[in-house]
């Protein structure tokens, strides 16, 4: 499963011990762009599912258990979050964290396999670095912060399920390429910031302050909308695919990425608003 998310990715759900497709499903044509990855096939508008949903299967991922490990994975960024803020987490600390839990999402993106321990190691870092920035931004910049953050997350979660369970939002082709197209040029730009930042001094490029701040932050949360509804197609389609049960933790890696990725441009946005 490839986990749509603004930072990273990975290879599709093709693989039953090695072998492409999981025997469930038609294969996908030569020529598809997404021939490799038979969960992630975008529809064109209009057209039917490329297959109808597998018969339920005993070792078969369902929705029952994407929610329960999502549930299991945010709980415990949750947590280590509430932790570090009782803590009061210094800063340093709380950078260190943020480089572990980026080197363990890494690892996991790149691994050909789910690694449940390797997931909820990387949600206790990540957690770890949420409550004490969080703790910071609430303490020193915006007092409430954190909680308009949280809610603010909430809401575009439960907006664009709404909207993809209605078909208001539909993943088509055009959509995947241009949220991913978006999404790399949004990275880029605040990597260019940041180097600038780090090596001129500042504000860099002033991308994340000001006006051009505010801006930015209100697109990082629209493409991150964007890849909740990729998340929401690739569960979907793992699941009317058949796809192995344990491929539900990289459904909740990917999801929990996502919503970290919302919350962080919330939390942002609200210490830019507020914080004059």
């Amino acid at each position: 499963m490839r986990s749509s998310n603004p930072v990273f990715s990975r290879q599709g759900f093709t693989r039953d011990n090695g072998q492409a497709g999981f025997n469930a499903g038609p294969q996908p044509q030569a020529g598809n762009p997404y021939a490799t990855n038979p969960y992630a096939q975008p529809q064109a508008p209009g057209q039917p599912p490329a297959a109808p949903p597998a018969a339920p299967h005993a070792g078969r991922m369902t929705i029952d258990d994407v929610v329960a490990r999502t549930g299991a994975t945010v709980g415990l960024v949750v947590v280590a979050a509430a932790a570090a803020w009782i803590m009061d987490l210094s800063l340093g600390l709380a950078i260190g964290a943020a480089l572990i839990a980026m080197v363990l999402a890494l690892v996991q993106s790149f691994k050909r396999s789910a690694s449940p321990a390797l997931i909820l190691t990387y949600a206790v870092f990540e957690g770890l670095f949420l409550g004490a920035i969080s703790n910071f931004v609430d303490s020193r910049i915006a007092s409430g912060a954190a909680m308009q953050a949280v809610l603010g997350t909430m809401a575009v979660f439960t907006a664009v399920l709404v909207m993809y369970k209605t078909r208001i939002i539909r993943v088509t082709q055009r959509f995947y390429r241009f949220v991913v197209a978006a999404a790399l040029g949004f990275v880029l730009l605040m990597g260019v910031n940041m180097l600038f930042a780090v090596f001129g001094g500042g504000d860099g490029l002033g991308f994340r302050s000001g006006g051009l701040g505010i801006l930015f932050g209100v697109i990082g949360i629209v493409l991150g909308a964007c890849f909740l509804a990729l998340d929401f197609k690739q569960v979907e389609d793992g699941i009317a695919y058949g796809a192995p049960k344990e491929e539900s933790w990289l459904a909740a890696f990917g999801l929990t990425l996502t919503l970290v990725w919302i919350y962080l441009e919330f939390l942002r946005l609200i210490a830019l608003l507020q914080g004059d």
